[in-house]
C-alpha cells in the first residue's frame, strides 16, 4: 500500500503525486493532516478554510468512487505532520507517501521533516511539482542566477515551456477494494457563499472553460474593468489545487492558437510562478521582509489605526475604494485592478506599512495565497520584486473614472451613490456628504508628501516597470 497526501491539489486529474503513487501498481489510501492551529497563526481567512474543507469532502466522494479512502489526521501545527504520517504508516503496513509540494517556508521545512522521518525508517517519501508548471530552479539567468525582474523571467519561462510535455495527466484507474472507510471531515472556517464558489474539479473545470468561450479572447481589453464579469475567478480553484495551471494552459493554447502563450493571461499565470520562484530562491521575503530593504529602511510608516480602520472597513470617503473594500468583506475576493487600487491608497496615500494591508488581506481572501499577496502588495508599496515605480501612486478618482466609467461598481457595492449625477459620485467630496463621512485625506497633499518620503528613501525613477 501507498499513502497519497493531499494538501493545495484536491484533485484527481493532473496530479502528479497521485500518479506517481497509482503507478507502483500497489493500493492506494488517502491522507490529509488538519492543522488548525498552524493555518491560525498564518492568518488564514475562515472562508478560505471552509472552501478547502468543502473541496476536500468533494475530493473524498471522488476517491471513494476510485475505492480509494481518505484517513483524516490531527497535528495542530506542522511540526506534528511527520510523527502522524510515521503512525499511520505503521497502522496500515503502507510502503511509501506522495505528496505534492508547497513553496512557502515553513510548508517546505514541514516536508523536509516528513522526508527525513519516513525515509530514516526504510519507507520511500517523494514529492512532486504539482502547484507549478516548472519547479524553482527551472527558470534562471544566464548567469545561473534566479530573476529579480519578472519581464526576462516571463521571457525565459515561455521559453521553457515549449519544450515541457503540456498532456494533462489522467485520473487513476478504480483499484480494488480496501477494508478501510474514510473518516468524516470536520468542520473548518466560516460560512461563505457557495453559490458564488462552487466547489470540486468537475465545477472548476466548468468555470474555466465558460471563461475560455466567453471572455478569454477579450481578457486582455476587458480584465481592468471590475463592473464586467470579465476575469476568470479562478484563482480559489488554482490556490486549493481543484484546477492546475497545466489544464489553464491547455485550455488557453485550445482556445487562442499560434499566439496563445503571449496571451495577457498566461502573463498573470506566469506571474503566479514568478512569485513562487521568488519564495524559494529568496527565504528571507517567507518573514515578510521586503524584497528591497534599502527602500523601506529608510520610510516611516505611519501608525495611524484610526485610518487603518476605516481602509479595512470600506469608510476612507473615497467611493472606488471603499467599493472594492465592501466587495472583498462581502464575498472574500476583490477584482485585481481593484486590489492594486487599494494597496497603493493604503501605503502610499495613507503611509500605512504594507504587511497590515497584507495581513487583512489574508484574513478575508478566500483565494488568499501567500505568493502572490506577498509579491502584490510589495509591489504596490515600491519595495517588491519588480516594483512599481515610486511615482506611481494610483488616484482612487482617476482609476474610477477610467475603468469604472458609468459607476456601475461603486453603485453595486455603494447603492446610497445612485441617486447623484454621474461624475458626482465619483468625487470624494461630493460623494461624501451623502454618506456621512469626509475624506481621510487630501488626495494631492497626502500624494505629495508620499513622493517626497519616497525620493528621500532613495527611490528611482528609473526603476524597471512592467506594466502590471
Amino acid at each position: 500500500m501507498n499513502l497519497i497526501w493531499f494538501r493545495n491539489d484536491l484533485r484527481l486529474t493532473d496530479n502528479p503525486a497521485l500518479q506517481a503513487a497509482a503507478a507502483q501498481g500497489q493500493p492506494l489510501l488517502a491522507v490529509v493532516v488538519l492543522t488548525p492551529t498552524q493555518w491560525q497563526r498564518h492568518g488564514d481567512a475562515p472562508r478560505k478554510l471552509a472552501f478547502w474543507r468543502d473541496a476536500l469532502q468533494c475530493l473524498s466522494d471522488d476517491l471513494a468512487r476510485l475505492n480509494i479512502g481518505l484517513r483524516v489526521l490531527h497535528a495542530d501545527e506542522f511540526e506534528g505532520c511527520a510523527p502522524a504520517l510515521l503512525d499511520l504508516c505503521r497502522q496500515v503496513q503502507a510502503k511509501g507517501l506522495y505528496f505534492n509540494y508547497e513553496y512557502p517556508l515553513n510548508e517546505r521545512r514541514r516536508d523536509r521533516a516528513v522526508k527525513r522521518l519516513l525515509r530514516s525508517e526504510g519507507l520511500r517519501c517523494e514529492g512532486c511539482h504539482g502547484d507549478l508548471m516548472l519547479e524553482p530552479g527551472a527558470v534562471l539567468s544566464a548567469k545561473g542566477e534566479p530573476f529579480r525582474v519578472f519581464t526576462p523571467f516571463g521571457r525565459v519561462w515561455r521559453k521553457e515551456i515549449l519544450m515541457r510535455d503540456l498532456a494533462c495527466l489522467p485520473a487513476p484507474r478504480p483499484q480494488s477494494p480496501l477494508a478501510i472507510e474514510s473518516d468524516a471531515i470536520p468542520s473548518l472556517g466560516t460560512s461563505y457563499d457557495r453559490q458564488l464558489w462552487p466547489v470540486g474539479e468537475e465545477a472548476a473545470a466548468q468555470r474555466l472553460y465558460r471563461f475560455a468561450a466567453a471572455d478569454l479572447a477579450n481578457y486582455a481589453e476587458q480584465r481592468d474593468f471590475p463592473a464586467l464579469d470579465a476575469t476568470s475567478s479562478l484563482s480559489a480553484y488554482l490556490n486549493t489545487g481543484q484546477l492546475s495551471v497545466r489544464q489553464c494552459l491547455n485550455v488557453a493554447y485550445h482556445t487562442l492558437g499560434e499566439h496563445w502563450l503571449e496571451s495577457q493571461w498566461v502573463t498573470e499565470l506566469i506571474w503566479r510562478e514568478f512569485y513562487r520562484h521568488l519564495l524559494v530562491a529568496f527565504p528571507d521575503l517567507n518573514r515578510l521582509a521586503p524584497f528591497r530593504p534599502e527602500v523601506e529602511a529608510r520610510l516611516r510608516w505611519q501608525d495611524n489605526p484610526e485610518r487603518f480602520g476605516a481602509w479595512c472597513r470600506g469608510e476612507t470617503g473615497f467611493p472606488i475604494v471603499d467599493a472594492a473594500m465592501r466587495q472583498l468583506l462581502a464575498t472574500g475576493w476583490m477584482h485585481n485592478r481593484l486590489r492594486m487600487v487599494v494597496a497603493s491608497f493604503l501605503t502610499k496615500l495613507l503611509g500605512v506599512d504594507w504587511r497590515l494591508g497584507a495581513e487583512f488581506f489574508m484574513q478575508q481572501l478566500i483565494d488568499g495565497d501567500f505568493a502572490s499577496n506577498l509579491g502584490g502588495w510589495q509591489w504596490s508599496a515600491s519595495v517588491g520584486a519588480d516594483a512599481a515605480p515610486y511615482f506611481r501612486i494610483f488616484s482612487p478618482q482617476r482609476q474610477a473614472e477610467r475603468f469604472d466609467p458609468r459607476d456601475a461598481f461603486v453603485c453595486q457595492w455603494l447603492p446610497e451613490l445612485a441617486s447623484l449625477p454621474a461624475r458626482q459620485r465619483q468625487d470624494p467630496q461630493i460623494s461624501s456628504q451623502v454618506r456621512g463621512l469626509a475624506p481621510v485625506i487630501d488626495y494631492r497633499a497626502a500624494r505629495a508628501q508620499a513622493l517626497a518620503a519616497y525620493k528621500a528613501a532613495g527611490a528611482r525613477a528609473t526603476d524597471n516597470f512592467s506594466g502590471r
